[in-house]
């Protein structure tokens, strides 16, 4: 009676013990390869996404965050303070404020009126003879009953951070209600505070007749903020 063929003591059982060992050993692999390497992918991908948003949120909240405690709840219980600090906002092309900075400007006037300041800080953009955006407020707060000698004018206040430095380092003010559009309130009470301003503030309407215009100056809080905390670790 015939022996059944012997198997290779090295062979596996679906393997014939006739075949050679040199197929065996180049016989190609067939478990997939490409799922490491797409979890491998994913993983990177996600933790980019954390790395981005930290970089791009982290100052955002920062900011947030620390200008919320100077947040007045209410205009008609915003402490005392010497001068009322308005931020420029733009001007029309006939030269006048522009709606945001017109209600910056009235909100100081109540204040002024009110006996909360003693001063209205004017501060903006003077670029050339055609545009003089200090000048422009200063006129519309003395049309609207603030005497000549009560305001002050900074003609280099070409941002917010440099406003609030120019503020206390050349014109002395330590104390300060800052005047400015509430989704913008937040990040100028932060730039004053590193700038060295005991400031409070109040939000004024960010109502605007074109929704995408006011939707934008939203979204450009978010790398405003990034520049806020950079201009404050080089003051």
């Amino acid at each position: 009676m015939p022996h059944p063929p012997l198997r290779s003591r090295r062979g596996s059982a679906d393997a014939p013990a006739d075949r050679p060992a040199a197929a065996r050993r180049t016989e190609p692999r067939t478990e997939p390869r490409t799922a490491p390497r797409t979890g491998r992918r994913a993983r990177a991908l996600r933790a980019v996404a954390v790395v981005a948003a930290v970089v791009v949120l982290g100052p955002f909240l920062v900011v947030q965050g620390v200008g919320q405690a100077g947040v007045a709840p209410d205009a008609a219980d915003v402490p005392g303070r010497p001068v009322a600090l308005v931020l420029g906002a733009g001007l029309t092309p006939a030269g006048d404020p522009s709606p945001y900075l017109r209600r910056r400007l009235d909100a100081a006037v109540d204040l002024y009126q009110r006996g909360v300041v003693e001063a209205v800080l004017v501060s903006g953009d003077r670029s050339g003879p055609d545009y003089d955006e200090p000048g422009a407020m200063r006129d519309h707060l003395i049309a609207r009953g603030v005497p000549a000698d009560a305001i002050v004018r900074d003609d280099a206040g070409v941002d917010t951070h440099t406003s609030c430095v120019r503020a206390h380092d050349l014109l002395g003010v330590d104390a300060a209600v800052v005047v400015t559009q509430d989704y913008h309130l937040r990040r100028a009470l932060f730039s004053c505070g590193a700038a060295g301003i005991d400031a409070v503030g109040i939000g004024v309407s960010a109502q605007s007749e074109r929704r995408v215009k006011a939707v934008g100056w939203h979204l450009r809080e978010v790398p405003a903020a990034a520049k806020a905390v950079l201009d404050a670790l080089r003051s």
